[in-house]
């Protein structure tokens, strides 16, 4: 990067006021649908073509590369329903299906590392679902102890290992057990702190509760902590959020996701207990978007984009301030060249020229996992030119800039020439201000951050046709 364009994007990060961030107009004409880009292509051109067999080649092929590993589990099972929720998930209180669960996920994990490679630092670690800490801990300590024998775990200070969090599935020394196994950062879902919100969600969780585990996960040492919350709920108004995020604020966790609630009772059925007209409006939904961006940043948040704020000190604004942040399936992270190993039920991995996904239904991804098969249901290998605009989304996705040279050096060809065509649609973003060109390259301005979405469909080869109805709103 020229030093020019690099003076200009920090001076941008450090300035950019609430109002920059927001305007109206440009919201209206841009807040179309778009996809999120945890992925290039986009799960959407995921195909079933794309089999077990093409999983290992990948696999394999990452392996003879080499580098360091992110391990990403799946635990699907849920105790209770929340009534927003569209993940892919198991309800039950039997905790005893954590236990064959773990050791299916220690028998997918010997077949991954057969292919990728045992000795290889996984440098990241998660563990998501569904509710991760519906394992009892007995299960926990066998399915990480067992990782450790398959895998070669990062022990340093450097590591990333992270596990999604209920606080409600917390006994009195859950957070304790996680620290010793090796887990540094967590996750809380809060959602919101209205206990009408939270009534209509079937997820009461007072503030209290969510205040005693961070006092705790503190103490302990953790050395990160995110806090999840969802806009756009039952009976939320501007007011009734606004009140939500000062609670929260005064909890100063480390980073913030603040995610748009989509309503598709239609294709997840919990959702079909929301009813319509409990939800906000179209504007009071925008106008909460406003008032949080804008009491975040006031707050001393950094927004890093695509619903995510961190503080100034957190790794990932440093990472982003410093060039080198990273997006995949797991949202934002620092650790961008690692592989990604996905293990469990809908689970998706990632190599350098392939995404591939496991069943999404647990008795079918129990039934491959058995015979010693992969248990991969759909995936795509990437062409050149995949590879090429994923680096290019992911550019600005992430840093909010793109330098020429750097792109030039990395794939051996003009930006200019390579991507004409794009430059040319490109023209009416630079005219409204959503972006900016010169010379050295291409800088996101901050009315374009909420709409990089937007930005990024004009590198996407996949959407040159309009988004279509398959993805939400931008905004």
């Amino acid at each position: 990067m020229s030093i020019q364009l690099a003076q200009q994007l920090t001076l941008s990060h450090r300035t950019a006021q609430p109002a920059a961030l927001w305007d109206d107009d440009l919201i209206r004409r841009y807040d179309l649908s778009g996809p999120r880009y945890t992925s290039y292509p986009t799960a959407v051109e995921f195909t079933d073509r794309f089999t077990a067999r093409d999983t290992a080649r990948a696999a394999a092929a990452s392996g003879k590369l080499g580098g360091p590993l992110s391990l990403y589990t799946h635990v699907p099972f849920c105790a209770r329903l929340c009534y927003y929720c569209a993940c892919n998930k198991v309800v039950t209180r039997k905790r005893e299906f954590a236990s064959p669960y773990v050791e299916r996920l220690l028998k997918e994990a010997q077949m991954h590392a057969d292919l990728y490679g045992s000795d290889r630092l996984v440098k990241q670690l998660h563990w998501g679902g569904g509710t991760p800490t519906f394992l009892p801990k007995e299960d926990m300590s066998r399915l990480m102890e067992g990782y450790r024998q398959i895998f070669n775990l990062d022990g340093s200070g450097d590591r990333d290992f992270s596990i999604e969090i209920d606080p409600r599935e917390l006994t009195g020394d859950t957070l304790l057990h996680l620290h010793l196994l090796g887990f540094n950062r967590i996750s809380l879902g809060v959602q919101d702190f209205n206990p009408q919100v939270q009534k209509a969600v079937n997820r009461i969780q007072p503030k209290r509760m969510v205040q005693d585990v961070l006092d705790e996960a503190r103490a302990l040492g953790f050395r990160s902590i995110n806090m999840d919350l969802i806009y756009g709920l039952p009976y939320q108004t501007p007011a009734t959020f606004a009140e939500t995020l000062d609670e929260v604020i005064a909890l100063r966790p480390d980073r913030l996701s603040v995610f748009s609630y989509a309503h598709l009772p239609e294709r997840f059925y919990p959702q079909t207990r929301i009813k319509d007209e409990t939800l906000p409006s179209p504007a009071d939904k925008l106008t909460i978007l406003h008032q949080t961006i804008d009491r975040l940043l006031d707050a001393g948040y950094q927004y890093i984009g695509m619903d995510h704020f961190a503080l100034p000190d957190d790794p990932l604004a440093i990472a982003q301030q410093e060039g080198r942040l990273h997006r995949n399936f797991q949202g934002y992270t620092t650790h961008g060249d690692c592989d990604l190993v996905a293990l469990g039920v809908s689970a998706i991995g990632q190599t350098r020229d392939a995404y591939f996904q496991n069943s999404h239904d647990l008795a079918t991804w129990e039934k491959h996992i058995d015979a010693g098969e992969l248990a991969t249901i759909r995936g795509v290998e990437l062409s050149e030119d995949d590879q090429i605009r994923r680096w290019v989304i992911g550019q600005l996705i992430c840093q909010f800039q793109l330098d020429y040279d750097a792109f030039e050096a990395h794939w051996n060809r003009p930006f200019g020439l390579y991507f004409a065509e794009e430059l040319h649609r490109l023209r009416r973003m630079v005219v409204d201000g959503l972006i900016r060109e010169d010379e050295d390259g291409l800088a996101v301005e901050p009315a374009g951050r909420l709409l990089i979405r937007a930005i990024c469909q004009v590198f996407d080869a996949y959407r040159t046709g309009g988004a279509g109805s398959r993805f939400s709103r931008i905004i």
